[in-house]
């Protein structure tokens, strides 16, 4: 009899230093919970970073014997289709993704690109710890993802990373349901309700995915002023009703309880403007 591998998660849990972080057992404590994505989120597309990243993952579509049109096409037409190139090459190619990530992710010359950023060490200390609970919520492998806080020296700001489980092969990303669902289980037991998430992404994608799942505040981090036209309208929309009925998205809100809000920042420091409640007075 063939025994089935069991299926992994699809994301990863840590402390911002890269160590584990065990399950929750307690339930949501009541505060908010403030989720910042990490790459063009939390430094700066000008940084190169994302430019760096295509290098290295067209060199490594090379490595695979493709062309340089066919690395262009298929770079382009996994990440459309699965959210990340290395989806499509483990699904397609049989690559080993720890390697991938060996290869790209972590052989980035970050160190060269990426400072401390005290404007934004301020910002996330400003936030009230008393009212709120900070996690970085990413689509990168943990390396990656704890590399990038540590640079930018706002590590310590961060309660936990939650990041794609790489080492997984077949596993989900932002903005799918099931990572967004797998994600905030990682914060308490049962999962916090979703009236009490703050989300911060440069993806209209995956602002309209969290939205989707009534995730209470969304909110897109347009720098270049590009993005915001794929939110398809969801920031002009009014606020609906709050859902009065729990489902697999997320428990119950309350009657007196807005509906999902999703809005448009061009500067993180709007936040301050855009989500007062979570500041410090």
């Amino acid at each position: 009899m063939t025994v089935q591998p069991v299926p992994q998660p699809s994301t990863l849990c840590t402390f911002p230093d890269g160590t584990e972080r065990p399950p929750p057992s307690a339930p949501h404590d009541g505060r908010r919970i403030v989720l910042f994505d990490i790459d063009n989120t939390l430094y700066s597309k000008e940084a190169g970073v994302a430019e760096l990243m295509k290098d290295k993952i067209r060199a490594y579509f090379l490595s695979l014997g493709l062309t340089e049109a066919e690395a262009k096409d298929l770079h382009l037409h996994y990440y459309k289709e699965y959210g990340l190139a290395i989806r499509g090459l483990v699904r397609h190619h049989q690559v080993d993704p720890l390697d991938y990530d060996r290869c790209c992710d972590s052989a980035l010359p970050l160190d060269e690109v990426l400072r401390p950023d005290p404007k934004l060490r301020k910002l996330l200390q400003d936030i009230d710890r008393e009212k709120c609970q900070v996690w970085a919520l990413t689509n990168a492998y943990k390396i990656h993802a704890t590399r990038v806080l540590k640079l930018l020296g706002i590590a310590d700001q961060f309660e936990g990373v939650i990041s794609c489980n790489y080492g997984a092969g077949e596993f989900s990303c932002k903005p799918e349901a099931a990572f967004f669902n797998e994600a905030i289980a990682h914060i308490s037991s049962p999962p916090p309700p979703v009236s009490s998430l703050y989300f911060v992404d440069d993806s209209a994608l995956n602002i309209r995915g969290s939205h989707a799942l009534h995730w209470g505040h969304s909110v897109l981090y347009d720098e270049g002023g590009s993005e915001e036209v794929r939110l398809g309208g969801l920031d002009k929309m009014p606020l609906s009703p709050a859902r009065e009925n729990g489902d697999a998205n997320g428990p119950r809100q309350g009657r007196d309880e807005e509906g999902p809000r999703v809005s448009v920042v061009h500067q993180l420091d709007e936040l301050r403007s855009v989500w007062r409640e979570i500041f410090k007075s």
